[in-house]
This record gives C-alpha cells, sequence and structure tokens, in this order.
C-alpha cells in the first residue's frame, strides 16, 4: 500500500512554496530558477512537487500556452499554523502551552524575545 501523503509541507515542498509566496506565481522553469538551495533541483522534481502541492491544496494553476503557472493557495500564516499544530498535537499532547514552556526552557531566548513574550502574557491575561 502506497505511504499516505503529509498534509504538511515537506522540507522540498517549502522551499518551492516560498518561491511562490515571495514572487504570487511562477512556471516550473521559474520556481526552480528561483530557488535558492546548495543543489538545485531537477526540474523533474520541480514539476512533480508542485503537482503534489496541488493536490494537497496549497497550489493551483492556470494553463499559460504549454506551460502551467502556479499560484500559492494557502499563505505562509496558514501553512506555518498548520505545522504548529501538527507539532503540537503530535509531541505535546495537543498543548500549546507545553510548547511554550519547552521553548522558554531548551532554547536561548534574547532579551527582546523574553520582553516581547512577557507583553504577549500581559496582553492574554487582561483579555480574559
Amino acid at each position: 500500500m502506497p505511504r499516505q501523503k503529509a498534509p504538511n509541507l515537506t522540507e522540498v515542498e517549502q522551499r518551492l512554496m516560498e518561491v511562490l509566496w515571495s514572487t504570487g506565481s511562477g512556471t516550473v522553469a521559474e520556481v526552480l530558477g528561483a530557488v535558492k538551495s546548495p543543489k538545485a533541483p531537477a526540474f523533474n522534481t520541480v514539476q512533480t512537487t508542485l503537482r503534489i502541492l496541488e493536490q494537497k491544496g496549497y497550489v493551483r494553476h492556470v494553463e499559460e500556452g504549454r506551460a502551467f503557472r502556479y499560484y500559492p493557495k494557502v499563505d505562509r500564516t496558514q501553512a506555518s499554523r498548520s505545522a504548529l499544530q501538527t507539532v503540537v498535537r503530535r509531541f505535546f499532547d495537543g498543548s500549546p502551552g507545553a510548547l511554550a514552556m519547552n521553548l522558554i526552557q531548551n532554547e536561548r531566548l534574547s532579551d527582546d524575545e523574553l520582553a516581547d513574550l512577557r507583553k504577549m502574557l500581559a496582553r492574554a491575561e487582561q483579555s480574559e
């Protein structure tokens, strides 16, 4: 039985989406030319990956002569929210607080980041 496609973006898919998010659209050749990577993927890899992204609902295409022009259907914020929800569900028993605690305990946050967190927490407490 074939492996089920992950609803979230793989690393390669994300690189292609970053191009589409920054440019607004692109043909396979345009996306390939804009990919920032030490080793550029093959044309066929980009073409196949864009088809997979379309099947997953991340992009749509319109025919442009013999080429397809791909457009993002999901913005960066929606994609990051979906990926974060998956991480919270898989690794933190569905608890966003557990994720936040893990980040605070295990990552070195700058003074500015800590100040921003304090402000966000204060706002969240006031809105309750």
